[in-house]
């Protein structure tokens, strides 16, 4: 996926975390866990069929107020909103081509979320997979 991404669409990358990669622009790729939400509810991690593991991911900085958006569009959710086991706060829904789309908190918002729920930099580090100093360094965005 990354190399159709980035050497065929000519999308640059903003990060990669290994199971997670995002190009500027907004658009991030991530290999799917069996322990992850959206493996749980769609039955599995991977299809041939096609579509039905593909999803688009947006990340925003106003996640409550999208999802209450959300709430007064007639729309087909996949699964209403959860915490990913790195602590990001996601729902997902399908768009009017049934294709599944993800909407997640940003980077910066969930850690300060979680940062004002008490955790410690070393314990945010663990919790979400990253170096102490990426997140030093979404708390003060």
């Amino acid at each position: 996926m990354r190399e159709f991404y980035e050497g065929v669409l000519n999308h640059k990358v903003e990060f990669d975390y290994g199971n997670c990669i995002g190009f500027t622009g907004g658009l991030s790729l991530w290999q799917l866990d069996n322990a992850y939400p959206i493996s749980k509810f769609l039955g599995e991690k991977y299809s041939a069929k096609g579509n039905s593991n593909l999803e688009i991911c947006y990340e925003t900085d106003e996640f409550t107020a999208v999802v209450e958006e959300l709430k007064q569009l007639p729309i087909k959710y996949l699964h209403q909103v959860v915490e990913e086991k790195w602590g990001q706060l996601t729902l997902r829904i399908y768009d009017p081509e049934r294709n599944l789309v993800e909407i997640g908190e940003s980077m910066p918002c969930f850690i300060k979320r979680l940062k004002a729920q008490g955790l410690s930099d070393d314990e945010l580090s663990k919790k979400v997979g990253l170096p102490i100093e990426m997140i030093k360094q979404y708390l003060l965005q």
